[in-house]
């Protein structure tokens, strides 16, 4: 984006970032990828008392979650936040974190994660002039919907966080983005990393023609055809998609088991694949596309979601590489990720660092940020450049 938007705007107020531990590697990342972009940036009026605080070193602000022996807590701001634009970052999904109850130890939940990101709004939400939560895994996002008598657990969530004062609340890659509809008043932002997707996997490999008879966009199932959609016109290539077939009889860990998995679309034979989804939780649904795929006779298949769950290990992803059922697997740092999952030699991460720190400044200026929520050019530019730098047609 080019600074001249920024031209004729000034802060809603003084950037202030706390990063909750769950995701502080990220946080300071982004923080300090803020505080660079500002100091590059000349603007007429920096010197008016409207950018005090414009140009700092960090905006972190220290905050804590202390607990009682009994595993009660608080949430507490160690500095001011008074008239501040206060960003919130936290990540639900962290669970290599720890805490003590009764001399026992816990892991960290999402419902204990979410309960401590209340807890510091709930100490900052009567000094900061306006509060954006950014939540990168959107808490329950999966129960977005009732199908029997079932809580709505993602709804409720956002009808929370606003009732706690939140004014705006930032997610990527959401399950079904439609659960803006809960909140319809509030500021709700959905961002999407095909970008730093396509930038990643070509880093890593300066072989991959783009085009129909080369490489194919594959949707593991009908929820994520949006995706596969998009990257297939994106790119000017063909996609496919599986659907599963499932056995309703049953329910095993919470769903219902797949009996099958069916293909729909052309001949992938020779081809290099991507297979596009929101998430890796188990693993088990998109590891049997890449099986699929592979009898099918692709020639190399890379894995490709936003979030790197893992659920039940990576022994089985680690069994299906050595089979050569897929050539790489491809997620963002959003979400924690486990120094085993980054040692792999089939793992690539997507870096939302820029992505995220360019967001929290834009809405801190309050400028459009449209630009960012559709990448289409950037990828054209990019897949442009990566072919001229290749000799690639």
């Amino acid at each position: 984006m080019s600074n001249n938007i920024f031209d004729n705007t000034i802060p809603v107020g003084p950037l202030k970032l706390i990063v909750m531990d769950s995701c502080k590697k990220l946080g300071e990342g982004v923080d300090k990828y803020i505080a660079n972009l500002r100091r590059t940036r000349d603007h007429a009026d920096k010197a008016s008392i409207a950018f005090k605080g414009y140009e700092e070193d960090s905006y972190l602000v220290k905050a804590e979650c202390p607990r009682f022996g009994s595993g009660e807590s608080k949430g507490m701001i160690k500095s001011s936040i008074r008239g501040a634009d206060l960003f919130i970052m936290t990540d639900v999904m962290n669970h290599s974190m720890t805490y003590s109850v009764c001399g026992e130890t816990n892991y960290m939940s999402p419902d204990n994660h979410f309960q401590d990101l209340k807890r510091v709004i709930a100490a900052s939400s009567a000094f900061a002039k306006r509060i954006t939560v950014i939540l990168p895994f959107l808490y329950e996002i999966r129960q977005h919907k009732r199908t029997k008598l079932e809580s709505l657990d993602s709804s409720l969530a956002l009808n929370e966080l606003v009732s706690y004062g939140v004014n705006n609340i930032i997610t990527f890659d959401a399950h079904d983005p439609r659960i803006d509809n809960s909140i319809p008043l509030n500021g709700f932002d959905n961002f999407l990393p095909p970008f730093q997707f396509i930038k990643a996997l070509l880093e890593k490999n300066n072989d991959i023609k783009i085009d129909n008879e080369h490489l194919m966009i594959i949707s593991p199932d009908e929820g994520a055809m949006h995706r596969a959609v998009y990257f297939s016109n994106v790119l000017g290539v063909d996609m496919g998609m599986f659907y599963k077939r499932r056995d309703y009889s049953k329910v095993v860990n919470g769903r219902n088991p797949i009996v099958a998995h069916e293909f729909l679309g052309d001949n992938v034979e020779g081809k290099d694949v991507i297979i596009m989804d929101d998430m890796i939780s188990s693993g088990e649904s998109m590891l049997d596309t890449a099986r699929e795929l592979k009898e099918r006779k692709a020639r190399r298949v890379f894995i490709c979601t936003t979030f790197g769950l893992f659920t039940d290990g990576l022994e089985k992803f680690d069994d299906y590489y050595n089979n050569g059922y897929f050539h790489g697997v491809i997620t963002t740092n959003l979400t924690y990720q486990t120094p085993e999952l980054k040692a792999k030699p089939y793992y690539y991460e997507a870096d939302m660092t820029a992505f995220l720190g360019t967001i929290i400044d834009s809405i801190n200026h309050d400028v459009s940020i449209a630009g960012l929520m559709d990448p289409t050019n950037r990828i054209r530019k990019m897949v442009d450049d990566y072919n001229k730098a290749n000799h690639l047609k």
